[in-house]
């Protein structure tokens, strides 16, 4: 990997000073800021909302905070708003590092900032008033997926010519993921958004019956796949190297991982749909490509984990790398229950219940979360006047509490679900269920309970971090005062 390279006076380096890098850190610094803003914010969201399944009478009969319309409010600030800031930072600060060059144009990466910015405002407005589309992580209405569509396309326009200048021949293998993510989701989000407008903030899917849910779950899967997936193994192949001070365990692994997941993963989409009205053909398809990705997936998180071979004392004193390596290893067994839960035996159980609930959330608080906030607290120091984050102990602390809370979440939600399934399977010797849909309800609220706790506990993580930030600022400011 490329060194990362300072820029110390002319007199200290006898080189031209063209020569010398001087990187635009200040997007990356802002995009670090409002990731733990909005991390905070969703996080909070999601708070409420899992408060709500446990006791409905918090919405307050009001409709702005009704279950259904902060649920997507929640998964929107989660995924594009914390997360998307996450890797507008990390693409940012690790291009211009691996290619040993400025970012192509300061001013494109100002417009992906404000515009990123505003999309999630307007998010944030929109869908608690009722305005959607009604599509699983594709609510937002059409002039906000226009003004995605432009955002995306000009951080795509600034990343490639970002490479394009490069000063190292080689293209290192994060920015493989990134590219592929950058297109594919370009392609997904157009594509899945073709719709005909009746107004300002009403509009109908172009596609119809089952090839409007087949679209919507080859995008849905694929948003999974290549936005909080091959994104986020971006940051990992970056990250996990830099911090642990190691190279990557296999550089040959981690190209073998990028090319079979990009392949494999855009034809799992499918495996959502099973058991619906979608061809036999395709549904078995969309199950056969979920098993095959397996092999790619725990190659990724293998080459990950034994980045720290014979370096595993790091782990005692380095608490990011502790982010990282838990991350890593949800990655891998989310991504191993994933293909499971795709297999039709299993499916006809855990389809519809809290177990697809605490799926996804292995993946999105153990991995995505995890592996943003190792990230966040690698850069953030770096682009506050090259300083050290506060405390040293609370990153630690920070790092006790995500565990635990996402352990208590998605061990909740595996008992619920699985639960679930078995009573809404279960039948009498008459053919009558054994049980109403009521008692299955009453069932679950312990394990709603302690899902609330657990995402408390993860929530109460982030503000330590945003503690932990606010005092690294005034530190570095006062440095530089």
């Amino acid at each position: 990997m490329a060194e990362e390279l300072a820029a110390p006076p002319l007199a200290r380096v006898g080189v031209l000073e063209e020569a010398i890098p001087r990187y635009n850190d200040a997007v990356v610094k802002k995009f670090c800021i409002m990731a733990v803003v909005w991390g905070i914010v969703g996080m909070l969201v999601g708070v409420i909302a899992a408060a709500q399944l446990a006791f409905p009478a918090l919405n307050f009969d009001l409709p702005f905070l009704s279950f259904g319309r902060i649920r997507p409010l929640h998964t929107n600030a989660v995924i594009f708003a914390f997360g998307g800031c996450v890797l507008f930072a990390s693409i940012y600060y690790s291009v211009q590092r691996t290619t040993r060059t400025r970012l192509f144009s300061d001013a494109l990466a100002s417009i992906t900032f404000w515009g990123w910015q505003l999309i999630i405002v307007l998010a944030a407005l929109t869908l608690p008033l009722g305005v959607t589309t009604g599509k699983e992580y594709a609510e937002l209405e059409w002039p906000i997926d226009i003004l995605i569509a432009i955002v995306w396309v000009i951080l795509g326009i600034n990343f490639f010519a970002t490479l394009w200048r490069r000063r190292e021949k080689h293209i290192y293998v994060g920015n493989w993921f990134f590219m592929a993510m950058i297109i594919t989701i370009a392609v997904l989000h157009i594509f899945n958004s073709f719709e005909l407008p009746v107004s300002l903030t009403k509009s109908y899917s172009a596609y119809a019956g089952v090839q409007d849910a087949m679209v919507q779950w080859w995008y849905g899967h694929n948003a999974v796949g290549f936005f909080l997936t091959a994104g986020f193994l971006g940051i990992m192949y970056y990250f996990l190297p830099k911090q642990a001070q190691l190279p990557i365990y296999s550089y040959r692994l981690s190209i073998i991982h990028f090319w079979t997941l990009v392949f494999l993963y855009i034809w799992a989409g499918p495996h959502h749909l099973l058991y619906t009205a979608l061809p036999d053909w395709t549904q078995t398809l969309g199950m056969t490509f979920s098993l095959m990705l397996i092999a790619p997936s725990w190659g990724g998180m293998v080459n990950g984990i034994m980045t720290l071979k014979g370096a595993w004392d790091k782990l005692r004193t380095d608490p990011i790398l502790k982010f990282m390596i838990v991350a890593i290893s949800f990655y891998g067994m989310s991504t191993f229950e994933g293909p499971m839960m795709s297999i039709r035996a299993v499916n006809s159980l855990s389809h519809y219940t809290d177990w697809g609930i605490g799926h996804v959330h292995s993946g999105a608080l153990g991995w995505v979360a995890m592996i943003s906030i190792g990230a966040l607290y690698y850069m953030i120091p770096r682009v506050f006047a090259k300083t050290e984050m506060h405390s040293t102990k609370l990153i630690n602390a920070h790092f006790w509490l995500a565990t635990i809370g996402v352990v208590v979440y998605i061990v909740a939600m595996w008992i619920s679900g699985i639960m679930q399934g078995l009573m809404w399977r279960a039948v009498n010797p008459d053919g009558s269920l054994t049980y109403t849909f009521a008692e299955s309800v009453a069932a679950m609220h312990p394990y709603y309970v302690m899902r609330l706790l657990g995402g408390f506990i993860f929530f109460t993580g982030m503000l330590v971090m945003a503690y932990n930030t606010i005092m690294t600022g005034r530190s570095a400011a006062g440095r530089l005062a």
